[in-house]
This record gives C-alpha cells, structure tokens and sequence, in this order.
C-alpha cells in the first residue's frame, strides 16, 4: 500500500529548503569595524579605497597627503584618493544629500579633514560615525592634556573625529621692508594703526575661507566686550552687542586695506604671493612654521620674520572624522590612525615638508622619537613655542555662522 505524504509538510519542508537557499546565497552585511580589535580592521581594510576629501590649496600639504597615501598602501593595502576641497563644506553637503537620498551605506566620502563649525553641523545632525578616535591604537601617544583634542570649538568630540595637527595664529612680514619685527603691531587696535599708518598693506582672505574667518575671530575676541560670552552659543541678544565692536573695527580698516577693501585674496596662498611680491607689508597663517615653510620653497625671501600678540592668538587642534555612511571605514580608520603614528607626525612637523604642529606628547613617546622631534630644524622664521604667546580659545561654532553671514551682508557685495 503506497505511503500517502502530507501535503501541507510537503510544503513546510518546500519553504524551509527554499529559505535556507536564500539565506546562503544573500550577502552577509559586514558588522562596524570596531578598532578596539584592530586586527579585525587590517584585515576588513585591505583591499578599500578611502576617498579623503580634504583642502587642496597648498603643493607642500597636497604631497604630504600623497606620501600618506604611498604608505598605507604599501603596508596596509589601502588606496587613498585625496578628493582636493576648497571649502570643506562641499564635502559636508555631499553627505547631507545622500542621507536626505535615503543612502545610508556605501557614501562617496570615506574620510573628511574637518574642525570647527563644519564638525558640530555634522555631529547634530548624525553624519559622523560612532566615536573611534580614543579606541585607536597611536592613541596612547596623544597629548589628551591639550583639551583641545578632545572638544572642538567648545563641543564634546565623543571620539567622533580625530586630532591630526595643532594651529596658532602667528603674523609675518619683511624685515628687509618693514623693519624689525620687535617694531610690529602687539594687539589688533596696534594692527588698526599700523594699517593707517602703511595704507594698502594689509588685508584678509574673505571669509568663508577659514584664514579670514579665523582673523575675524582674533579681532572678535580682542575687542568683545566680554569674550567669556563667546564660549555659548551666540543668541540674537548676545550676538548684537558682542560683535559691535568687530564692525566697528573693520569699518574702521577697510579704506586702508589692500585694493581699499573692494577686493581681499582668496586664500592663505595668495596673500603669501602678495607678500613675497612686496605688495604686502604683513600677513598671517595659522601654523607657526608657515613662514619658514614658505622661505625652504622659495615663495618668500629669507629676510621673513614671524611676530604674534603677546597677549595671545587663536589656537586649536585640526582633526579627520568619518561620515557615518563611508564605504570603506575601516580603512579611514587604518588612515586615522597612521597620522597619529609617530612616524608621520615628525615628518609633519618638519618645515621641509609641512611645519604642521604636532598632536602628540612628547612624554609619551620613546626615547629616540623624542629626540627626532627635538632635532627638527623648524626653521629660521619659526618663533620657539615659549615665544608663542597664550592660546585663545575658540569662540562657539554658532558665533561664526552667524559672522560669515553678517560680513557678507556687510562687505561682500
């Protein structure tokens, strides 16, 4: 008598073959890289491309960047592909965009050289990956005394970007033009008069680039009325009567600036040609060694000398950070943590190849590291760091937004 089969087992077993069918030929979804087993991440990051978008206006960053990329490959096996920015912001809105597209994975920026204003915009809206920084493991050599690796225009990083370089306003000019640099202005009501005196010799890149916008910080600071407000997030109130006395300033400079205020340079690199062309009289950069940096390439001659306020000048740390849609995380994570090794924080460092300030405390570092970094020729326009003055702070990202608006109102037309 044949067996009479059960249809509806039949069918049970029909669906269960079928499923597992299924779930062995579906793609597995790779976890989050987690760089607290950073073997797991080597190997998940061999093999990636990481697209880092990161400011191109400067031949000596752009090559450093490329020598970067030459050693990841070669001991990672990761590609690097430096997207070059002229506004960091560009690269923000691509994420914005793929978010609001609903692209949650495999997004066209990998690693972002960011700070300040674009980091906090980034971090309140949820497009930076889960803190990875601090779980790193060059970590451990980082000078997690300077608070400003750890906060980033007076807001938490919770690990979500890490520290690469370090920056200081400092000031330059010709001696072999402007006479000794002890004679230079010593606070921005010294430079106001300096300006008068020296009628088209000074200016600023107009912001958004971040150079005049750090400029427009320095002034703020001096002349606010109470600079402790600038550590809260500006209000319409707060905003009115803080900034006064920056316009008031700026006002007051425009008819003595370059070109009379109707034109400003575009960047950093331009005012460094207006300089070396003696058009000139001062300028700035926020790195210390620039001027020295700018002396070994030939753009400026050797009788440059570097000046700064002995009351202080904006200071903060610069860092990378990772969009939390990257297609390639672990290996941005593989490239954060090689610009903390200290191998490529000396050649950083160097004049000859960047002049970038470091990130990392010296007394965490072995003992022939250290001395590397002592022996660095910083060069002959590079004040020492006991010469630097005190570091101001950074205002709250929310005062520049708000300043970069105003200016243009005011001067951009």
């Amino acid at each position: 008598m044949p067996v009479r089969k059960n249809p509806r087992l039949a069918a049970i077993r029909c669906v269960a073959v079928l499923a597992t069918a299924l779930l062995v030929a579906a793609p597995v979804r790779a976890a989050e890289p987690d760089p607290s087993d950073w073997p797991a991440v080597l190997q998940a990051a061999e093999g990636q491309t990481v697209y880092f978008h990161a400011w191109g206006g400067s031949q000596n960053i752009n090559d450093y960047i490329g020598w970067v990329g030459e050693s990841v490959e070669e001991r990672f096996g990761v590609t690097l592909q430096h997207v070059k920015l002229d506004d960091t912001a560009n690269a923000v809105a691509a994420v914005v965009a793929e978010k609001a597209a609903g692209k949650d994975k495999g997004g066209s920026v990998d690693l972002i050289w960011i700070n300040g204003e674009n980091f906090v915009s980034m971090q309140e809206q949820g497009l930076l990956a889960d803190g990875f920084a601090t779980a790193l493991p060059n970590w451990r050599y980082v000078d997690t005394g300077n608070p400003s690796v750890t906060t980033d225009f007076t807001v938490p990083t919770l690990g979500q970007e890490s520290p690469w370089g370090g920056a200081k306003m400092v000031f330059f000019s010709d001696t072999a033009r402007s006479g000794d640099v002890a004679d230079m202005p010593k606070d921005t009501d010294a430079l106001l008069a300096w300006a008068r005196a020296h009628p088209g010799q000074f200016s600023y890149p107009a912001p958004p680039d971040f150079i005049g916008s750090s400029f427009l910080k320095q002034v703020l600071i001096e002349q606010a009325p109470d600079a402790a407000v600038l550590q809260e997030p500006a209000t319409d109130a707060t905003f009115a009567a803080t900034t006064a006395p920056l316009w008031a300033w700026l006002d007051a400079i425009r008819p003595v600036l370059w070109r009379e205020g109707r034109d400003y340079p575009q960047n950093y690199p331009a005012m460094k040609q207006l300089l070396g062309d003696g058009e000139l009289g001062i300028i700035f950069a926020f790195n210390p060694s620039e001027a020295s940096a700018g002396i070994a390439a030939g753009e400026l001659p050797d009788t440059v000398r570097s000046f700064t306020f002995p009351g202080g000048t904006l200071g903060n740390t610069h860092f990378v950070a990772i969009p939390y849609n990257s297609s390639a995380k672990a290996g941005a994570m593989v490239v954060a943590n090689f610009l903390i090794s200290p191998e490529a924080q000396l050649r950083k460092e160097d004049p000859v190849h960047w002049g970038d300030p470091t990130v990392l405390a010296m007394d965490r570092l072995e003992p022939a590291d250290r001395r590397a970094f002592a022996a660095i020729d910083r060069g002959v326009a590079t004040l020492p760091p006991s010469e630097l003055g005190p570091v101001l702070p950074e205002p709250h990202a929310s005062w520049m937004t708000r300043i970069e608006d105003e200016w243009k109102r005011r001067y951009g037309g």
